[in-house]
Formats: C-alpha cells, sequence, structure tokens
C-alpha cells in the first residue's frame, strides 16, 4: 500500500522538494480512502502547511520536535533501549527481516528509522503490514499524544498510523508511556549534558515500559535464517 511510503515522506526532514511534493502526497492519500474522513484531513492541514510555510521555519520546527527530543524520536527503539547494546542487535535483527523479504537498506538510515519502517510496509503484504505496524502501535499512540499537547501538525500521521494497524493501543501501556514525560526544553538541556559529559561508550539504561518492550522485540527478533556466504572464487579469479 502506497499510503505507508506516503506517510513516511510527510516525516522526513522537509527539504523544499518535499515541500513541492506535499499536495501529491495529500492526494494520493485522499484517493486511497484508507483512512477516516477526520484523518485524511489533519493529513492535508500538514500538507498544506508544508506546502505554504516558509522552509526554514518548517525546518526549524522539525528539528525542535524529532531531533531535540528523545520522547519524539522517529527512532523507534530509542523508545524501547535506550543507547543501550540491545538496541544494537535489535536493529540487526529488523535489518534481517527487511533482507529476508528481498528489500536491501542502500539509505544512510539506521533499520528502526519510523520512515524506512514505513517504505518497508509499503512493499510487503496489507495484512502483515497492518501486523508489524501493531506491533509499535503503543509507540506511534505515545508520539502522538505528545505531539498533540505541542499542538504539532504531525500528530496527524501518527493518528492516520493508528488507524491501518491491524490492533489498536492499549490505553493503559500508552499512558504507562507518558507518565515521566519531561517538557521540550527540559529534553532538550538533557540532550545536550550529555553530548558534552558523556564518556564515549557508555551506554543509556533501557528504557520503555514492559509492555511495549516485548511488543516492539516480537517485531524486532522474528527468525530469520542468515543467509548463506558467498562460495569462495579467489582460485576462479587466479586459474
Amino acid at each position: 500500500m502506497m499510503i505507508y511510503r506516503a506517510l513516511g515522506a510527510l516525516l522526513q526532514y522537509p527539504t523544499a522538494e518535499l515541500a513541492g511534493s506535499a499536495g501529491d502526497i495529500a492526494a494520493l492519500v485522499e484517493a486511497e480512502r484508507a483512512l477516516s474522513k477526520s484523518a485524511r484531513a489533519t493529513i492535508g492541514r500538514l500538507a498544506s502547511k508544508l506546502l505554504l510555510d516558509d522552509p526554514l521555519a518548517s525546518q526549524e520546527a522539525y528539528v525542535g520536535l524529532f531531533d531535540r527530543s528523545r520522547s519524539l524520536s522517529l527512532h523507534l527503539f530509542e523508545h524501547i533501549h535506550g543507547e543501550s547494546r540491545d538496541r544494537g542487535q535489535a536493529m540487526v535483527n529488523l535489518a534481517a527481516h527487511y533482507e529476508a523479504n528481498g528489500y536491501s537498506i542502500d539509505a544512510n538510515e539506521l533499520p528502526d528509522y519510523l520512515p524506512l519502517f514505513l517504505e518497508f510496509l509499503s512493499l510487503v503484504e496489507p495484512r502483515e503490514a497492518a501486523e508489524l505496524l501493531s506491533d509499535v502501535v503503543h509507540i506511534l499512540a505515545a508520539i502522538r499524544v505528545r505531539l498533540e499537547r505541542r499542538r504539532s501538525d504531525y500528530a496527524g500521521v501518527f493518528k492516520a498510523l493508528e488507524e491501518l494497524a491491524a490492533r489498536k493501543p492499549d490505553r493503559a501501556t500508552v499512558e504507562s508511556l507518558l507518565q515521566h514525560d519531561k517538557s521540550l526544553e527540559e529534553e532538550a538541556a538533557e540532550l545536550d549534558k550529555e553530548w558534552e559529559e558523556a564518556p564515549a561508550f557508555d551506554g543509556a539504561p533501557d528504557g520503555g515500559c514492559a509492555v511495549a518492550r516485548d511488543t516492539l522485540n516480537r517485531m524486532a527478533e522474528l527468525a530469520v535464517a542468515p543467509r548463506p556466504p558467498e562460495p569462495d572464487r579467489t582460485e576462479h579469479d587466479h586459474g
């Protein structure tokens, strides 16, 4: 379903190219009719804002939300593992799942980057995509609430993703993710402090609630058989 790729595109850094295609993205979402009327309307508002707003203002707002706040991070495993070593293994497993389905990552992005994950969902069967999306729906719902509190139009993308998931988020699980939230200013100050003072190899403590961690791990740790090594062609090269 192309709607996954369209929603992922709206979560990319707002370049001039993205702003120029925002109208087409909104038209695609409208044409597919996979979302409710209210969800389609919120996507339309975001697309119009990207198209009409000053590009520098759009970019500054984007960085302030997604790059300067861990609670709004677009890297899914950061909500579960923080910067611990477990996150690295989870990403290896997720990348292996992509490759097992014939999808090779050629972008300079980590496997848990949400727009990349959504592009992958656009390539698999709709039922599988909805199931995989359900495994992270609690995280997506928590991000939506945080964006709504900041009156950000980006909340509409997360509302749309909740509608596309096979299962809806459990309210108690979402509330557990939100209960220790800090302001954007507090989060930015903490990030600045960590960048200045943290040792290079010191991992962050494991984060997130247990239920959300279990659901995302289930997605990331799908059993994927490793690909066999390619045969050694050294003899043929010199023969």
